[in-house]
């Protein structure tokens, strides 16, 4: 009789004691449920680097927001990543995957504008923000959806060829530039922007040729704007093509100034292009070099402590990829705290109730407005080199 009662003692203590067990942990479990951002981009490939640069970006924003509590009463940021490969097809995919299954709160999008061309439909359907800390393609962001989901801290094409051109302009004196574009919607962005700069400017350019993203030889192209008069090559390209276009002006013996976007930034662009990478000048949102605000100070110290291989500015590369992306995230992070939710249209509408934030690139003052949805203007670029391997602005090596 004893050990029946002691047996049923124990398991009705048990219980209880599982059942309080269970009441102390669910409350503050839920509490503390992560929120989850979402990144696509190209993990593997020629422009790792560069999807290894927005990651790191990310990760330094993430830390600062948990050591100082997270968000929303105590819940921690996390990271979820996704490999696009640089192909439209697996960034639908990817992205389907972190709204769907991991509940994303946002997506960044990654390097590639025919990537996030194909995701921003998505995104305005499923109601979920958008942060872009790369592509460029104007469409990203001026895509015509109301409600519009796709926010942006990175270059925007049609104010980078504007900018191209006025450098161009400055630097090597263009009357007549040739066009040498990758055969894709970013392509098609720049040159309906570039066109629409020199039509300002009452430029006529020499001629517009294509590549496609896997082409090893653009002679022929570069060939007939050499006879068509071509005094500088305005280039759009990412890694590999951009480094052949250098590769095919070598075999041709043609020096000719080359100004292009941020393409060559992106990876192993000295390694393919060989010595005369350090011939093409490119756009930049950001330097490591030079002085820096207490932010950018704060931000490379940081990167060297968590990062072995960063011993210094030079090692931070991309730096836009870098700057970007921690700027995306704490500006998404006000949003987020200023909707008191994660809801989607919360969210996209907190975006709109940030007011002044001093971040990296800049001081930020009412970054976005439901008419403007990037933060980063014409007088945010800088114009950089390869210098020893390493992205340094123009000027300084």
């Amino acid at each position: 009789m004893k050990r029946f009662s002691f047996s049923v003692g124990r398991r009705s203590l048990l219980a209880a004691g599982l059942c309080l067990a269970a009441a102390a942990v669910s409350a503050p479990a839920l509490a503390a449920e992560p929120i989850k951002i979402g990144l696509v981009t190209a993990l593997s490939g020629q422009s790792a680097l560069a999807g290894e640069a927005i990651t790191r970006g990310m990760q330094l924003a993430i830390d600062e927001i948990n050591a100082k509590g997270g968000l929303l009463g105590g819940r921690k940021l996390e990271l979820v990543r996704r490999d696009d490969e640089a192909n439209p097809a697996k960034g639908v995919v990817a992205a389907r995957e972190l709204i769907y299954r991991e509940k994303v709160a946002i997506i960044f999008g990654g390097l590639d504008t025919p990537v996030s061309m194909a995701i921003v439909p998505l995104i305005n359907q499923e109601k979920v923000p958008f942060m872009g800390p790369w592509a460029a393609g104007t469409g990203i962001t001026q895509n015509g959806a109301k409600p519009n989901f796709a926010f942006r801290v990175s270059a925007v094409d049609e104010i980078v060829d504007v900018g191209m051109l006025a450098y161009a302009q400055k630097t090597f004196k263009t009357a007549k530039p040739g066009l040498i574009l990758v055969n894709n919607p970013w392509g098609e962005s720049n040159e309906k922007g570039l066109k629409a700069a020199m039509a300002a400017k009452g430029v006529t350019p020499a001629g517009v040729e294509k590549y496609e993203a896997n082409d090893v030889d653009m002679v022929p192209q570069l060939t007939r704007l050499k006879a068509a008069g071509a005094d500088t090559l305005f280039l759009v390209g990412n890694v590999g093509p951009s480094a052949q276009v250098v590769k095919s002006l070598e075999r041709m013996g043609w020096k000719v100034p080359v100004v292009s976007h941020w393409g060559p930034a992106g990876g192993r662009f000295t390694e393919l292009a060989g010595p005369n990478a350090k011939d093409v000048h490119f756009v930049q949102t950001y330097s490591f070099f030079g002085k820096q605000s207490p932010v950018g100070e704060r931000v490379i110290k940081a990167m060297m402590a968590k990062y072995p291989n960063v011993k210094g500015p030079g090692d931070i590369t991309p730096a836009v990829g870098v700057a970007n992306a921690y700027d995306g995230v704490h500006l998404a992070a006000l949003a987020i705290q200023a909707a008191g939710s994660t809801e989607g249209d919360a969210v996209r509408q907190g975006f709109y109730k940030i007011g002044k934030y001093e971040g990296l690139i800049k001081t930020y003052n009412k970054p976005f407005s439901p008419e403007v949805h990037d933060a980063v203007l014409a007088d945010d670029y800088v114009w950089a080199q390869f210098i020893d391997n390493k992205i340094v602005p123009v000027g300084l090596n």
